[in-house]
């Protein structure tokens, strides 16, 4: 009786298991192309690695500006401690008259900023 359905015939077993085979890669190959033709899940892991690459850069940068504020911290309280104050005043007043566009910029901001306040204040 099994050889008439014919499953005691090597020749048929292999057939058999080689069809299994096809059709289990097959399957794999459907759900690869399934899964490139799913776009919005591909942009999807997109912005997600996007993010993390953005998020680990912000650390990154984030660490070097407060290594570098620390380092900068350290030599502005070494030059306070061993320098005395009327010097520090005389070499502020120095830098200011070498260079008074800094200066000139942040009191022109303070008066555009207290202009605006006194416009929206007479507008109430």
């Amino acid at each position: 009786m099994s050889e008439k359905n014919g499953a005691d015939k090597p020749d048929l077993v292999a057939l058999r298991q080689e069809i299994r085979q096809t059709r289990s890669e097959l399957g794999e190959t459907v759900q690869a192309l399934a899964a490139r033709a799913d776009v919005k899940a591909r942009a999807r892991e997109q912005v997600e690695e996007t993010k993390q690459r953005a998020l680990e850069q912000v650390e990154v940068t984030k660490q070097r500006v407060l290594t570098r504020a620390a380092e900068m911290t350290g030599r502005v309280r070494e030059t306070v401690r061993e320098t005395p104050p009327r010097e520090l005043a005389v070499q502020a007043g120095e830098r200011v008259r070498a260079n008074p566009f800094p200066v000139m910029l942040t009191v022109a901001g303070i008066a555009a900023v207290a202009g605006l306040i006194l416009i929206l204040r007479g507008r109430r």
